[in-house]
């Protein structure tokens, strides 16, 4: 995990600062921190209309008797999505869009799923133990998708 945190916390920005600056040098640091504003109001818009989506979907699942657990995770890339287009950067802006579009959070989607499943299966997740119907001990079900 801490190799991953280290990526996270200083090659990106390192890489995000250095595209900035090489960004500035080509159209100027006020288009540059315009640029910067306009996809943060550009994908705070889509994050928005995202979210009230995928709410809409999660009410039609529950009004339907199901678990909304694909409308669920579609919800939490919609966030992580929001999140880094609050990062000043173009490569946080660019996986926040892929997280925001349903056409490419959808390809994310399963990918994660798939890894789920394959953490699931090698007893890399954990799961606890609870009570069943009528007493017996028994896993709750974890449904990915």
């Amino acid at each position: 995990m801490f190799p991953y945190l280290l990526l996270l916390f200083t090659v990106v920005p390192a890489i995000e600062l250095m595209i900035l600056i090489e960004v500035g040098s080509h159209i100027g640091s006020l288009n540059t921190i315009l640029l910067i504003l306009l996809t943060g109001v550009l994908g705070a818009s889509l994050a928005r209309l995202q979210g009230f989506i995928v709410v809409r979907k999660i009410q039609t699942s529950l009004n339907g008797g199901n678990l909304p657990s694909g409308e669920l995770l579609d919800g939490l890339m919609i966030l992580v999505g929001g999140i880094t287009l609050l990062t000043p950067g173009f490569v946080t802006d660019t996986l926040g869009f892929l997280l925001l579009i349903p056409f490419t959070r959808n390809l994310i989607k399963g990918l994660v799923r798939h890894k789920m499943e394959d953490m699931l299966r090698k007893g890399q997740i954990v799961q606890f133990r609870s009570r069943g119907q009528g007493g017996r001990s028994g896993y709750d079900d974890i449904d990915i998708g």
